[in-house]
């Protein structure tokens, strides 16, 4: 498989300051497909974890970027998983966080927590520094409605797992809920509270709401009286300095390589950019916007309208997919810790 965009960055991140992105699986590979997801929707949906990449090539690739960053004098707080789907179906991932803990920048994984139940994939995540996990729902109908998982998931499997997680693991852990219009949460966020609540090593829970161009068009931010409401709620249960909001936009300081084109389609795979974003990357590359139009016109690049902001994606195709033996996947469910447990 293409291995151009494997790293990208760094790029600004509202939780973990400047981050440089680690994108180990092909576009779009997840074991959910998330009505706000902001790279489309899902195009190969499994919960079999695959050998994507060899890991020495993604800590080759992520080695020169932050050895770039460097000479160009820019931080780089985090090297992040966080990809064109669910980071932790790479097989290879625990071995890719050994080989890039060489580099000496703490790693963080961005997961939606759907195999976080597994031993395996637990097993790759204790090696990392930070570790951020989805929670959209505890109530089965709103997590379906949301997150649409695989037909294979349970979610109080993935709940338990999560939390027998949160107790072994030794770095930063967060959760994320992602709110949005048009959705009756009832009594939803004091559910999602109450688990939360029992995670003792919690350091964070965010509260984001979309601010890039979802997959359906009918998902907006959600009215600031729910806002509100979910987080009064969480701050009752968990206190008002674990809880955040993830309401703003992180800015426009987006680092360019000099590869003007390989730095668009890379960030914008996983990452959407706003339009003036995209201006000051050219304008700091010391070239024109004809390359934008350039991109666009060929197909790669696309231009998205959302709550009147205009934003740059990559365009998605869906790879084919040459066959695996059995020695370059597994599926999770193969390896859980528990396997009797419904939803």
């Amino acid at each position: 498989m293409e291995s151009g965009g494997l790293a990208f960055g760094p790029v600004p991140s509202r939780r973990l300051g400047r981050s440089l992105g680690i994108n180990n699986i092909p576009a779009k590979t997840c074991s959910y497909s998330c009505v706000y997801c902001q790279v489309g929707k899902t195009l190969n949906m499994t919960t079999r974890r695959q050998s994507f990449y060899l890991p020495q090539i993604i800590f080759q690739k992520v080695r020169k970027k932050a050895n770039e960053a460097k000479l160009r004098n820019e931080e780089t707080n985090y090297l992040t998983f966080v990809s064109d789907g669910e980071p932790t179906l790479d097989m290879k991932l625990g071995e890719e966080v050994s080989l890039l803990k060489r580099i000496g920048i703490p790693i963080a994984v961005i997961t939606n927590g759907s195999l976080m139940h597994c031993n395996d994939v637990k097993g790759d995540l204790l090696a990392a520094d930070y570790v951020s996990f989805k929670v959209d729902a505890v109530n089965r109908d709103l997590w379906r409605r949301i997150n649409r998982p695989h037909k294979t998931l349970k979610l109080d499997l993935i709940l338990e797992g999560i939390a027998e997680f949160a107790m072994d693991f030794k770095g930063r852990i967060v959760s994320e809920t992602m709110l949005i219009d048009g959705i009756d949460y009832g009594n939803e966020f004091e559910k999602i509270a109450d688990f939360l609540q029992h995670l003792e090593k919690l350091d964070k829970a965010y509260i984001a709401v979309p601010t890039r161009p979802p997959t359906e068009k009918w998902v907006r931010p959600p009215k600031e009286e729910i806002m509100n409401a979910a987080f009064q709620i969480f701050s009752s249960k968990l206190g008002p300095r674990k809880v955040e909001c993830l309401t703003e936009y992180e800015g426009n300081a987006f680092a360019s390589t000099g590869e003007v084109e390989q730095d668009l389609l890379s960030i914008t795979a996983v990452h959407p950019m706003r339009r003036e974003a995209v201006e000051e990357l050219v304008r700091k590359a010391g070239v024109n916007w004809s390359i934008v139009e350039k991109l666009l016109r060929t197909h790669k690049l696309v231009q998205s309208n959302y709550e009147g902001q205009t934003y740059y994606l990559r365009r998605l195709h869906n790879p084919i997919q040459t066959p695996l033996s059995d020695s370059q996947s597994s599926t999770c469910q193969d390896k859980c810790a528990h396997t009797g447990a419904r939803t």
